[in-house]
């Protein structure tokens, strides 16, 4: 974790970082103009270069790009600094100043870039270099620095913690160790953490997640984390997918498409990250995060297509395919959630290749049955810097899960797949109660490195909730 702090001078710092702009530099600082034209350097968005500094030490130069510097730049260049600076213990930087973004929300994007850039998970490496950088002194004399500096640490850390869950192996983190884990987390700040063994999860009725678990070794685990302010004027529950892995069940899945499926559980991962870190952020709202969690596997009694599951609302389900599990758990979640009648509810979850198909890999997908919710989780996920986009859950494709021998089914036909999910999960979402769902398939798990996300788990949707809570009452 980096140590952030605010000062006047470098002292001894070890590499002093600065911003430069497509057309600043050739005047770029210590006369270095020329030098980086005979290098080539353009200033491009991220890119960096090491060069010696007058007096000792090194001068690590970012560039900031040419169109202006906002909060995703800015984060992103602060993220690519990080990378360069892996080897170095210590730096001071003058990027707020560079970039003319010295206020909190200008220091909360550098401390996220710097944390988060500086993530790597090197769990099971025989030989395996650390990124060592310590502290990250802002030269700024600017109000509100430290406090943006003091959030932006917050929230990357929050986000490294999802990065950290999705990223373990599926055969190591089982649902039994996720719950473990938020157990610790929620320990440790301040949260009442209560977990449901397999026991409790069959009093309670949750047949979509007991259905998807029988074909698993390991019991499912239904997850509740709360955070509840003296005070609150609002409720939000979130739910997340806790998939811990995805074979596909009876439906099995390639040998391709199940690698990386330890990754299914990156809702989950969110709502158990963004909970661990409301000690810190204090949000004014009660809030609730529900995982239900289990793996997907082929067991000899693993729930058959064809067969019908009974959701704790009373719904039931024809399972046409045993890979489209992930809305079954969620099921039970939405209808857990709906039963304190809260203010809002907001579902994450790897749902749908649908989504990716249409979004890319990179946008996340917004579903909703409340416009003024979809405009606030919009607003918090551009405040985050994450990008999704609203889809329509239209009442016509409601045939497309009809079922002839339950109430409905878990899948529709081969178009609008993410659509058919949302408007699958929609049904066991509380009567007036306002709801968003997030299909984030694509930005939770990346194949390259991408700004301040690294190759692999994302952290997708921490940001996103974090930003919508803290501003929530707003």
């Amino acid at each position: 974790m980096i140590e952030f702090s605010v000062a006047d001078d470098a002292g001894d710092a070890e590499v002093l970082v600065s911003g430069v702009t497509a057309d600043g530099v050739a005047e770029a600082p210590d006369g270095l103009g020329d030098h980086l034209a005979a290098r080539g350097f353009k200033a491009d968005l991220g890119s960096t270069v090491l060069v010696p500094r007058d007096g000792g030490g090194s001068r690590l130069l970012v560039g900031l790009g040419a169109d202006g510097v906002d909060a995703p730049e800015l984060r992103r260049a602060a993220a690519a600094a990080a990378r360069a600076l892996s080897h170095h213990r210590s730096a001071a930087t003058t990027l707020l100043a560079d970039a003319r973004a010295e206020d909190a929300g200008g220091a909360q994007a550098l401390a996220e870039g710097f944390a988060l850039g500086a993530y790597c998970f090197g769990e099971y490496k025989s030989e395996f270099e650390p990124h060592v950088l310590e502290t990250v002194t802002v030269l700024s004399g600017a109000d509100g620095v430290t406090d943006g500096l003091d959030r932006g640490a917050l929230v990357a850390e929050a986000v490294n913690v999802a990065r950290d869950l999705v990223n373990e192996p599926g055969g190591s983190l089982t649902p039994p160790v996720l719950a473990d884990r938020a157990v610790e987390l929620g320990e440790a700040n301040g949260l009442t953490v209560d977990v449901m063994d397999k026991a409790a999860i069959e009093a309670a009725g949750f047949g979509g997640l007991l259905g998807v678990n029988r074909g698993s070794f390991h019991e499912p685990r239904f997850i509740r984390m709360t955070h509840a302010p003296d005070g609150a004027t609002a409720h939000v529950v979130l739910v997340g997918k806790g998939i811990t892995f995805d074979a596909g069940g009876l439906s099995i899945k390639t040998a391709e498409g199940m690698y990386g499926m330890a990754g299914d559980m990156g809702g989950g991962a969110a709502v158990i990250a963004a909970m661990s870190a409301m000690a810190g952020l204090a949000p004014g709202v009660k809030v609730t995060g529900l995982v239900p969690a289990t793996d997907n596997m082929l067991g000899p009694d693993a729930t058959r297509p064809g067969d019908v599951l009974t959701i704790s609302n009373g719904t039931t389900v024809e399972v046409v395919n045993t890979d489209a599990e992930g809305r079954l758990i969620l099921a039970d979640g939405l209808a857990e959630a709906s039963k304190e009648a809260p203010d809002a509810i907001i579902d994450l979850a790897t749902l749908t290749g649908a989504c990716m198909v249409a979004l890319g890999p990179r946008i996340a997908g917004l579903m909703s049955n409340d416009d003024a919710l979809a405009a606030k989780v919009a607003d918090a996920a551009e405040g985050a810097g994450e990008r999704v986009w609203r889809l329509p859950l239209p009442a016509d494709m409601e045939k497309a899960i009809e079922s002839p021998v339950a109430d409905i089914k878990n899948m529709g036909d081969r178009y609008g797949g993410a659509l058919a999910a949302g408007l699958f999960l929609q049904h066991f979402v509380g009567e007036d109660i306002p709801w968003a769902h997030l299909d984030i398939a694509g930005p939770a798990w990346l194949e390259d490195t991408d700004g301040e996300n690294p190759k692999h788990a994302t952290g997708f949707g921490v940001r996103t909730l974090l930003e919508l809570l803290s501003t929530w009452s707003d």
